[in-house]
């Protein structure tokens, strides 16, 4: 693999200390709030999927919580995990039910599976060079953004604060946004998600109830599964393949070095897919990595294991012990705070652009992040490979003559 590939590269963000080995996973206050920093991501799409699509809140954040727990145990960094956002959009838009959410998490799982196991996908990234990788966090950044810009001017109306001026919520996530990327050492994230938790506590009025929601076996069809591949799996294959699999592996060799050994495209997938497999025997919440999440997660002090496996740990804590209140509970969760903190991950994430040193490489990588953003991230990828390669083929012809 050339020096253009996926390849590990100084830090650019953050002032935390970078491992170079592999470290035992920490549990303490520091990684708690790195694991609280990209709930930004998560809460939103569980809580639409939840209440407009009418999936049990158990079987939502099981997947999420195991695919968690595993990640933390297995790369020993703080690998992050999200729901499948444009599989996620899509079903909240157009209503999709349970037996084409469990039709396509199985789908995707099946696909993800066959990818990692096969060695298939490992070699497959060497063709990626890295101004096109970073093209791609770029995508991802610039979604994370507009996600926030979302949330705080159109709220969905699953949660409370949906009645609320916009300029009110525009001005919290703005307030929160600047707090916690000039207070990131401070563990700001973690003092938030707190303030967010009391918050959401005291908008509750219902009766509270233990245990687990219901959770029901998805009815599958034919039908469900065609829905389901033309729906959500096609929009989603590349932007997990590029994001979930090829940019967080990319971004876990930048933070972290030689100790993101473990951290590779072909088992990302083999990941994402085991825990796709659950979501759907469940009709649960289809999952991911992601290359956001990662910048989320260590830009707020996550550096082992200890982040995903607490997170997860909490997630499955919430899904048995109060599942049957949790729809109703999580509608009011503040947006501001969702909101500031996506912000911050998606202004991050575009930051790993700044290793980028030639005007090609810069020019090629911000093509491919705005075509990405604006169109379909595979036109981009395909455009971008045939030029790149194109290029070195017609250096190559060059200096044979």
């Amino acid at each position: 693999m050339d020096n253009h590939s996926i390849v590990a590269s100084e830090p650019s963000i953050g002032t935390f200390s970078t491992p170079s080995v592999l470290e035992r996973p920490r549990f303490d206050r520091t990684e708690l709030a790195g694991a609280v920093a990209d709930l930004g991501v998560l809460v939103p799409i569980a809580v639409a999927l939840i209440i407009k699509n009418g999936l049990s809140p158990t079987a939502v954040l099981l997947p999420a919580g195991l695919l968690y727990v595993v990640a933390g145990l297995l790369y020993r960094l703080p690998v992050p995990v999200q729901p499948l956002k444009a599989f996620g959009a899509i079903a909240i838009a157009q209503g999709f039910g349970s037996s084409e959410i469990a039709a396509g998490s199985l789908l995707m799982g099946g696909i993800f599976i066959v990818l990692g196991a096969s060695g298939l996908l490992d070699r497959v990234a060497g063709i990626f060079p890295k101004p096109i990788i970073r093209g791609v966090q770029l995508s991802v950044g610039l979604l994370f953004c507009q996600l926030a810009w979302n949330l705080t001017t159109a709220p969905p109306a699953a949660f409370t604060d949906h009645t609320q001026p916009a300029w009110w919520l525009v001005g919290g996530g703005v307030a929160v946004a600047v707090a916690a990327l000039l207070l990131r050492r401070r563990n700001v994230s973690l003092v938030l998600v707190v303030l967010a938790l009391i918050g959401m506590v005291l908008a509750y009025h219902g009766p509270l109830t233990l245990g687990p929601s219901v959770i029901h076996i998805p009815q599958l069809s034919t039908h469900a599964f065609t829905a389901a591949a033309i729906a959500l799996v096609l929009p989603q294959l590349p932007l997990t393949f590029a994001n979930s699999c090829l940019a967080t592996a990319d971004a876990a060799r930048t933070y972290f070095g030689s100790a993101a050994d473990r951290v590779r495209p072909g088992r990302l997938a083999l990941t994402l897919g085991l825990a796709n497999l659950v979501a759907g025997g469940i009709g649960g919440m289809p999952v991911c990595h992601g290359a956001g999440g990662m910048t989320a997660h260590r830009s707020f002090g996550a550096r082992t294991g200890g982040a995903p496996i607490m997170l997860g740990s909490v997630l499955l804590v919430i899904a048995v012990g109060v599942g049957a209140s949790l729809a109703a509970m999580l509608s009011g969760f503040p947006v501001p705070i969702l909101a500031g903190l996506l912000a911050v991950a998606g202004l991050l994430h575009i930051a790993l652009l700044k290793d980028l040193t030639e005007p090609f490489h810069w020019a090629l990588a911000i093509t491919v992040g705005i075509i990405g953003f604006f169109t379909n991230l595979a036109i981009a990828l395909i455009a971008a490979l045939l030029v790149w390669w194109g290029v070195k083929a017609v250096a190559i012809l060059h200096a044979q003559r």
